[in-house]
């Protein structure tokens, strides 16, 4: 991808976001870096890396397989070569959200995950009731070759009362207002990889 290209892009997400609340981009990264991170996803899996996701924050956090199914490892910066170059894109992103939309991300926080097979999660929110950080939720996919059939798909329930399935094909960007537009993960019949996170204004402090 070159700089114009991923100019454009961030172009055209900037506008989703303005008009709609979310956008779908089906190239974020150049796919030698969508191979990379789903390869570093695994190993990470396979060395024991990636837990069971919890419901809530803090002292309520609970592992609550009803509900989410996924494991995850959060994302540090120096991790590795490949998912720097993912953050470095996405802090891009953030600065490009700021100036085109006036959000105030300071920030970004996410993390690999991985559903087995069968698993899924819930209708929600990606905001907490206590804490409204959390602006953008951005999905990025590292399934190749994913077909419709597999299920999978995460489903946006949109503010005109339709739905949005976005199938988790590898390279495929998925950006929605955090606050605004409640989702849900669909069970697979196969691995189900991504990277999810979410950027993330400055918070009120307390006097």
């Amino acid at each position: 991808m070159t700089s114009d290209t991923f100019t454009a892009c961030l172009t055209r997400i900037v506008d989703d976001l303005a008009e709609q609340g979310w956008s779908l981009q089906p190239a974020f990264v150049p796919q030698a870096l969508t191979l990379q991170l789903a390869e570093e996803c695994r190993k990470r899996d396979a060395e024991g890396a990636l837990t069971p996701a919890g419901v809530g924050r803090g002292g309520a956090l609970q592992v609550r397989e009803g509900v989410r199914g996924d494991h995850i490892q959060w994302l540090e910066p120096g991790q590795s070569a490949a998912s720097d170059q993912y953050l470095q894109r996405l802090d891009e992103l953030r600065l490009a959200l700021n100036q085109g939309l006036y959000l105030g991300l300071e920030d970004f926080e996410g993390h690999f995950a991985l559903y087995p097979p069968g698993a899924f999660y819930q209708k929600h929110v990606d905001r907490f009731r206590d804490d409204d950080r959390r602006t953008v939720s951005a999905v990025f996919y590292l399934n190749a070759d994913w077909q419709a059939e597999q299920g999978g798909a995460l489903r946006l329930y949109l503010n005109d009362g339709s739905t949005r399935d976005v199938l988790p094909q590898a390279g495929t960007l998925l950006l929605f207002l955090s606050a605004d537009l409640p989702h849900e993960v669909l069970p697979a019949s196969r691995e189900r990889l991504s990277l999810t996170g979410w950027f993330r204004r400055r918070g009120e402090q307390p006097l």
